[in-house]
């Protein structure tokens, strides 16, 4: 059966035709935050590793890999929405839901982060009546480590209306990477020489390329299972080679060892952008090759915004009460299961709130 419901970090998802179009949506969903899970449980369990043994490459490499997820829902987000609004675009609709469902959880759990980082000693009390600090925080998604996410997707609901005109022109899922590939480049060279951003990862200029494929990719959305068959195996090629030309940058960047960041934003947008493509196809294609992997992932999806928000919060409980410890194996095991925890708890108290006014509350939806 097909699910109906929008709980997602990003968008709204058209109307399910009998394909399953919207099992496949929330199936991408549900395969990106287990990623995002996955991404940031390793990157405690590589805290506890020993860097040259094998654990530390292990995790390292595990770690390097999954850091897809931004881009990953930048892409889905632009692509459900695309398709939407190009059969209607009621601005006064489109905005306040945009201002429901992403602002207001944005501020919401900035502000409960902060509280949560004061209580549990990892910033002073002080910062509470700092309106600099708040700026801080709120300007650059800088309340917690993960909430930035959620600024860029504002960045990208402002950003998108104006992208209409040319999601109206339906230009090929391939003339939209290449497009996507050169502003990319262009926003990287104006940073680099006028610019000078801060924190350009925090803005919607550092996800160009998957903001046009976005476009791309939802202004034929229905054409896109059948453009996917037909070149799955060149699109599977292309993202191997891109995920083994960004590896070892990733890796250096992630030792401090890094000689280019050219080098490494260039090959890390490919490798993720591609992999974004690559999920999405694999989401339609499990729809009739997978039905459990499918339910499974699909459920995680229709929550994957509570799972979030809430994910870092409850990590970083399991690693104060009892941090990874004793041999290699017994760490991995434990990460582990702190990952899965942080997966699985989320998703069932949104399952618990679900339909009840905190849901709203909470999460905007």
């Amino acid at each position: 059966m097909v699910p109906t419901r929008t709980d997602t970090p990003d968008g709204e998802v058209p109307p399910a035709p009998a394909s399953g179009r919207l099992s496949a949506v929330d199936v991408f969903r549900g395969l990106t935050i287990t990623e995002v899970v996955g991404h940031h449980t390793s990157g405690m369990a590589l805290r506890y590793a020993t860097p040259g043994t094998p654990e530390y490459e292990f995790l390292s490499i595990l770690n390097r890999s999954l850091h897809f997820a931004v881009p990953a829902f930048v892409f889905l987000s632009v692509a459900v929405l695309t398709n939407s609004l190009l059969r209607r675009f009621d601005a006064r609709r489109y905005f306040w839901r945009r201002l429901t469902r992403g602002l207001w959880p944005y501020l919401l759990w900035s502000a409960l982060y902060v509280l949560w980082s004061v209580w549990t000693g990892q910033r002073p009390p002080e910062v509470l009546t700092d309106p600099d600090k708040w700026s801080f925080y709120l300007l650059y998604g800088k309340a917690s480590y993960h909430l930035y996410f959620l600024l860029v997707a504002l960045e990208v609901y402002l950003l998108l209306p104006l992208l209409l005109p040319l999601a109206r022109k339906k230009p090929y899922i391939t003339l939209a990477l290449g497009l996507g590939l050169l502003a990319q480049w262009g926003a990287y060279e104006l940073n680099r020489g006028v610019w000078r951003l801060q924190f350009p990862a925090s803005t919607v200029l550092w996800y160009l390329l998957p903001v046009l494929l976005g476009v791309g990719v939802g202004a034929r959305f229905a054409e896109f299972p059948a453009w996917w068959r037909r070149r799955w195996p060149a699109l599977l090629l292309l993202t191997a080679l891109a995920y083994a030309a960004y590896l070892p940058t990733a890796l250096d960047y992630l030792s401090g060892d890094l000689t280019s960041s050219m080098g490494y934003n260039v090959r890390s947008w490919l490798y993720t952008s591609l992999t974004a493509l690559t999920l999405l196809g694999a989401a339609f294609h499990w729809q009739e090759l997978a039905p459990r992997l499918r339910g499974a992932f699909g459920w995680l999806g229709t929550v994957s915004l509570q799972i979030y928000l809430l994910h870092p919060a409850l990590l970083q409980v399991f690693e104060r009460w009892q941090p990874p410890g004793g041999s290699e194996t017994r760490r991995l095991w434990t990460a582990a299961l702190y990952g899965l925890l942080a997966l699985l708890l989320p998703a069932l108290l949104a399952r618990l709130l679900r339909r009840t006014p905190l849901s709203p509350l909470l999460f905007g939806r």
